[in-house]
Protein backbone atom coordinates (compact mmCIF):
# COMPACT_ATOMS: atom_id res chain seq x y z
CA UNK A 1 0.00 0.00 0.00
CA UNK A 2 1.20 3.40 -0.99
CA UNK A 3 1.18 6.21 1.41
CA UNK A 4 -0.81 8.92 0.66
CA UNK A 5 -2.82 7.18 -2.31
CA UNK A 6 -6.29 6.84 -1.75
CA UNK A 7 -8.20 3.78 -2.96
CA UNK A 8 -11.93 4.01 -4.35
CA UNK A 9 -14.00 7.22 -3.83
CA UNK A 10 -14.31 9.64 -1.12
CA UNK A 11 -16.95 9.78 1.22
CA UNK A 12 -18.68 12.19 -0.43
CA UNK A 13 -18.81 10.90 -3.87
CA UNK A 14 -19.88 7.40 -2.27
CA UNK A 15 -22.60 9.28 -0.12
CA UNK A 16 -23.49 11.30 -3.39
CA UNK A 17 -23.91 8.06 -5.92
CA UNK A 18 -25.94 6.14 -2.33
CA UNK A 19 -28.39 8.93 -2.65
CA UNK A 20 -27.52 10.38 0.87
CA UNK A 21 -25.37 13.25 0.45
CA UNK A 22 -28.44 16.17 1.36
CA UNK A 23 -29.56 14.09 4.54
CA UNK A 24 -26.29 13.93 5.96
CA UNK A 25 -25.32 17.34 5.20
CA UNK A 26 -28.31 18.12 6.99
CA UNK A 27 -27.86 15.71 9.75
CA UNK A 28 -24.20 17.31 10.04
CA UNK A 29 -25.19 20.92 9.86
CA UNK A 30 -27.85 20.39 12.32
CA UNK A 31 -25.72 18.42 15.13
CA UNK A 32 -22.54 21.23 14.89
CA UNK A 33 -25.44 23.99 15.77
CA UNK A 34 -26.77 21.84 18.38
CA UNK A 35 -23.61 21.60 19.84
CA UNK A 36 -22.80 24.83 19.71
CA UNK A 37 -25.57 26.65 21.17
CA UNK A 38 -24.79 23.94 24.24
CA UNK A 39 -21.25 25.01 24.47
CA UNK A 40 -22.77 28.60 24.68
CA UNK A 41 -24.90 27.68 26.94
CA UNK A 42 -22.67 26.16 29.44
CA UNK A 43 -20.13 29.12 28.94
CA UNK A 44 -23.19 31.94 29.89
CA UNK A 45 -24.23 29.88 32.44
CA UNK A 46 -27.60 29.58 31.01
CA UNK A 47 -30.26 26.39 32.09
CA UNK A 48 -32.38 25.27 29.26
CA UNK A 49 -35.25 26.62 31.26
CA UNK A 50 -33.98 29.89 31.68
CA UNK A 51 -32.87 29.56 27.48
CA UNK A 52 -36.60 28.43 26.93
CA UNK A 53 -37.76 31.05 28.62
CA UNK A 54 -35.35 34.00 26.44
CA UNK A 55 -36.81 32.43 23.34
CA UNK A 56 -40.50 32.36 24.26
CA UNK A 57 -40.76 28.58 24.04
CA UNK A 58 -41.28 25.01 26.25
CA UNK A 59 -38.82 23.50 26.91
CA UNK A 60 -39.71 20.49 25.25
CA UNK A 61 -39.35 22.11 22.37
CA UNK A 62 -35.78 23.55 22.87
CA UNK A 63 -34.44 19.83 24.17
CA UNK A 64 -35.93 18.93 20.11
CA UNK A 65 -33.68 21.69 19.30
CA UNK A 66 -30.93 20.46 20.93
CA UNK A 67 -31.10 17.39 20.13
CA UNK A 68 -28.75 16.16 17.60
CA UNK A 69 -31.18 13.24 16.08
CA UNK A 70 -33.35 15.73 15.18
CA UNK A 71 -32.55 17.45 12.09
CA UNK A 72 -35.79 19.12 11.46
CA UNK A 73 -35.60 22.57 12.50
CA UNK A 74 -37.53 26.09 11.37
CA UNK A 75 -34.89 29.37 10.88
CA UNK A 76 -37.20 31.30 12.73
CA UNK A 77 -36.59 29.19 15.46
CA UNK A 78 -32.65 28.97 15.15
CA UNK A 79 -32.90 32.67 14.72
CA UNK A 80 -34.50 32.94 18.56
CA UNK A 81 -31.99 30.53 19.97
CA UNK A 82 -29.10 32.64 18.86
CA UNK A 83 -30.42 35.82 19.52
CA UNK A 84 -31.03 34.13 22.73
CA UNK A 85 -27.48 33.65 23.55
CA UNK A 86 -25.87 37.03 22.16
CA UNK A 87 -25.14 35.53 18.93
CA UNK A 88 -25.63 35.25 14.98
CA UNK A 89 -27.44 33.26 12.83
CA UNK A 90 -25.41 33.21 9.07
CA UNK A 91 -26.98 31.22 6.20
CA UNK A 92 -25.07 31.05 2.99
CA UNK A 93 -25.51 29.37 -0.62
CA UNK A 94 -22.69 28.26 -1.60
Amino acid sequence: MVKGKNIGPTLESFLKEEGNYEKSQAIAIKRVISWQLQETMKKQHISKSEMARRMNTSRAHLDRLLDPENEKVQLDTLYKAATAVGKQLHLELV
